[in-house]
């Protein structure tokens, strides 16, 4: 299965920005790590940021165009305001899941609601960079 990894603003960022709560690996390195494991379970991974909302929504629309079968994507602060988003993982077309590395449901108030979530067929929060691995992991059963 070819799979594309969407990442939203300051997810460049990683192991700079609040490492007590991102971790301390940066981008690079979590998805070397999201490779080698997409390797393991026989799909081919891909993956783009961008700290600029209207490259994200291209992404999506583009993503099924570019063969690809279902998107992962950390929107970032995208998540909580984002219709524009929202509506970009619904028209794809594609299995989308969103992955956030926080819990975004124990955080503060602003953070606990995704407008994009309701677009998506699942979504994996508060597991780290481990929550990549592990939307790999269930594509197999989201994907049905």
């Amino acid at each position: 299965m070819r799979v594309l990894f969407l990442f939203g603003p300051n997810l460049g960022a990683l192991g700079r920005r609040d490492p007590d709560t991102y971790g301390r690996e940066t981008l690079e390195e979590v998805m070397d790590s999201v490779q080698r494991g997409g390797e393991v379970v026989d799909h081919e991974v891909a993956w783009r940021q961008s700290d600029a909302e209207g490259d994200l929504v291209g992404w999506l629309l583009g993503a099924a165009g570019e063969g690809f079968e279902a998107v992962v994507l950390n929107p970032g602060g995208l998540s909580h305001y984002s219709v524009a988003l929202r509506d970009a993982v619904e028209a794809s077309g594609l299995p989308v899941v969103e992955v956030h590395q926080s819990n975004i449901y124990a955080r503060e108030e602003i953070r606990r609601h995704s407008v994009v979530s309701p677009a998506c067929r699942a979504v994996i929060a508060g597991a780290g960079a481990g929550g990549y691995h592990l939307a790999l992991e269930a594509l197999p059963w989201i994907t049905r």
